[in-house]
């Protein structure tokens, strides 16, 4: 099952997709997909719906991101052995976590502002986890348990920021629109290895970042295991695991992201996004 949010911005809908790729309106079901609603009792009330009897969606309207908003938006920096390599950092020996700011969440295919003042703005496709059930020192075997569902996401990223302004990465990860996610959330009974997705990333047409889940150096369910242990992880809680090699900094010389670029990223069976970078002025 596919769950979407459609419309202009601050007044979309939740959907879903049926089995042709159209997307129905699913209020008259649920109000919304937040941090209040999704669960896994919402999936199995989703799920007996006659998605035929919903009313369709116009192929051109805009999606937005399929939550409305995020409480936890977690994220976990180098752990992908390849792009380790590139940026010339070791393997990390625990998950590298950092967090960006709820309200960078963006819609797929919404326009990226470039902050003012940004000289290193960068990309990073990434694997993004939907908590659906309260995570408290949750055991490795059990984390999947705990998951409702996948989604692509772009974890925008401020390299002078991240890096060259005081060692916080909250501050380079968190710029409105920095949190690209969707287009939609795919359930978790619909990706059964998420240790085995095609990933990739086109800059201008160009592909920039090619990489696939299974050279994760710390799983998907050891992130959520981990992160387990110092936090209690909530339903609508995401989680971003990281990102291939390919990125902009990582490039020789380095190619950071100007205003007018195009990017073009997506997952196996989670969709794909397209945006381009616009001044803060044009926003």
């Amino acid at each position: 099952m596919k769950l979407v949010r459609f419309g202009p911005k601050g007044q979309e809908r939740p959907g879903l997709v049926d089995d042709n790729g159209t997307i129905r309106d699913a209020s008259s079901l649920v109000a919304d997909f937040s941090p209040e609603t999704v669960s896994f009792e919402l999936i199995e009330t989703l799920r007996k719906a006659d998605l035929s009897a919903l009313p369709e969606v116009a192929g051109d309207t805009r999606i937005g991101s399929p939550l409305s908003r995020i409480g936890h938006f977690l994220a976990v920096g180098l752990n992908f052995a390849d792009h380790a390599a590139e940026t010339g950092a070791a393997i990390p020996s625990e998950p590298l976590i950092f967090s960006k700011a709820p309200s960078c969440l963006n819609g797929p295919n919404d326009d990226i502002i470039q902050p003012s003042g940004s000289v290193k703005l960068d990309y990073e496709v990434e694997l993004a986890v939907v908590i659906g059930k309260r995570c408290d020192y949750v055991s490795e075997a059990d984390a999947l348990s705990h998951v409702l569902g996948y989604a692509l996401c772009n974890d925008v990223s401020e390299r002078d920021y991240q890096k060259e302004r005081g060692g916080q990465w909250l501050k380079g990860k968190s710029a409105p629109t920095f949190g690209p996610l969707g287009p939609w959330i795919v359930t978790a009974d619909e990706i059964p290895d998420p240790q085995a997705l095609e990933m990739f990333l086109n800059l201008n047409d160009e592909r920039s970042q090619t990489g696939n889940t299974d050279t994760m150096i710390f799983s998907v369910a050891k992130v959520i295991s981990y992160l387990s242990e110092f936090m209690a992880l909530e339903p609508g809680d995401v989680i971003t695991t990281g990102t291939p090699p390919g990125v902009g900094a990582g490039k020789k010389p380095p190619v950071f992201l100007e205003v007018g670029d195009r990017l073009h990223l997506g997952i196996e069976k989670l969709g794909e996004q397209r945006s381009r970078i616009v001044a803060r002025d044009q926003a």
